[in-house]
């Protein structure tokens, strides 16, 4: 295991994984298959930063340093000015984002729309915890803002209730990334809410069951909702 470990091949991690993670192996083996994947990650580490990278806003070739800073910040490599623009925009984003929630729900939360405090009364109502607006971070270099997690549920619930090109080009960017990372996710529309009760009981029942929501992915013309 030891030698594997100075080879640096990736390809012998989920081996030596597995033989780290058996509570019953001896202490001599368990310890050489920790150090031996600690010694491959650190080398498989190393050739990645040894690679140029560049900029994702710019093109420039972002420094280690840059990189470094960056991607723990966005998971995006960002040189040193585009770094501090998106820092920028991204602040500005959540200031906009804080403004626009003015509509208070039965349970106080407030909300952005009415459609929204429609959502969380009916899952205060039901007794559902929630967490409203949580910034997750979903796939590498795009933080996602689900309108409502259920973590009893681990289910996503997001409320398109707009009508715009911009607003439907954002909407299957994010149901995209959803699929991409297989999370659970319900979609509802405005045509939704007055049927809240199915809408959401049923899928949740189903998601509990193990199954999937039906309109996870349909788009708003496939449920007729706008």
């Amino acid at each position: 295991m030891l030698a594997l470990g100075k080879i640096g091949d990736e390809a012998a991690l989920p081996s030596l994984r597995d033989a780290a993670n058996r509570p019953d192996g001896p202490d001599y083996v368990l310890a050489a298959a920790l150090k031996a994947v600690e010694q491959i990650e650190a080398a498989a580490q190393a050739r990645r930063e040894a690679v140029p990278v560049a900029c994702a806003r710019c093109g420039r070739e972002a420094s280690a340093e840059e990189r470094q800073m960056s991607e723990s910040q966005f998971q995006r490599p960002y040189c040193s000015a585009c770094f501090d623009a998106v820092f920028i925009e991204r602040r500005n984003f959540d200031m906009k984002v804080q403004n626009q929630k003015t509509i208070l729900a039965a349970d106080r939360t407030v909300v952005q729309s009415r459609g929204e405090r429609q959502i969380a009364d009916w899952l205060a109502a039901h007794g559902i915890p929630y967490r409203y607006d949580d910034k997750f971070q979903i796939i590498q270099g795009f933080v996602v803002r689900p309108d409502f997690y259920l973590p009893s549920y681990d289910v996503h619930i997001e409320y398109w209730g707009l009508d715009t090109t911009d607003y439907r080009i954002g909407m299957l960017l994010k149901q995209k990334l959803y699929q991409q990372e297989g999370k659970k996710l319900i979609s509802l529309y405005p045509a939704d809410l007055p049927q809240l009760d199915r809408r959401l009981g049923d899928a949740l029942r189903a998601f509990a069951c193990g199954g999937r929501d039906e309109r996870r992915e349909s788009s708003p013309t496939e449920g007729g909702a706008w």
